[in-house]
């Protein structure tokens, strides 16, 4: 069944789990702060969207966006003397776009949210080889990127959670980083992060370079 949901689109992805800061100044989104500001806390929510390379949402809709988003709840917001807003957000739940609306200028959709599968026995071995990739990963990516050293980032235990970190945490293209949020479940999450950290570790150990997408930080899964 699907439900209605504002859209905020951002060339960035969030995941589950992910806090983002967030600093609203278009006149549409200080609307629907004012209309989040009416309701309780955990009715404060909107869905984060990422825009495909080259596309307006605007002008070619549904097209424009890849098909799966988050939905966030709005855990604190700081309105300004000149009417922006400074709020942060985390990832809660999951949802696959049916239907957009761009007739007015705050983008609505009709979603389907995913519900996230309990972790299999399959789960547990594919997330500790792929928390073992990971580590290694992060130690090249470091030296990459003039770090020195690894993160010191807790590696989370739980299967579902790790699939989440390493889509927020992997340097490669939206397309590939689209392809891990879509992934059905966790067992698939996992098979195709820990492909994508093998690759993308053996490029940068041989050719020393990482993909020119955004480096910066990407928040904390909790």
């Amino acid at each position: 069944m699907s439900t209605p949901l504002a859209l905020f689109p951002l060339t960035t992805v969030l995941v589950p789990g992910l806090v983002m800061p967030l600093h609203i100044f278009e006149p549409r989104y200080r609307s629907l702060m004012e209309d989040l500001l009416l309701l309780d806390e955990d009715e404060r929510v909107f869905g984060i969207t990422s825009v495909r390379p080259g596309r307006s949402p605007e002008a070619q809709g549904l097209e424009a966006l890849y098909p799966v988003g988050v939905e966030v709840v709005v855990r604190s917001m700081e309105r300004l003397e000149d009417g922006r807003f400074d709020i942060t957000t985390i990832g809660r739940r999951r949802f696959h776009i049916d239907e957009v609306d761009t007739s007015m200028p705050l983008i609505r959709a009709d979603v389907t949210f995913l519900n996230d599968d309990s972790p299999s026995e399959r789960a547990q071995i594919l997330a500790r080889e792929v928390a073992e990739a990971f580590a290694v990963y992060r130690t090249a990516l470091a030296a990459r990127v003039g770090q020195g050293e690894e993160s010191n980032q807790e590696i989370p235990d739980d299967p579902t959670v790790l699939s989440f970190l390493v889509t927020a945490a992997l340097v490669v293209p939206p397309d590939e980083r689209n392809a891990l949020l879509s992934a059905p479940t966790t067992d698939e999450r996992l098979v195709l992060a820990h492909a994508l950290l093998a690759r993308e570790t053996t490029f940068l150990r041989t050719f020393g370079a990482v993909p020119a997408v955004d480096l910066g930080d990407a928040g904390s899964v909790n």
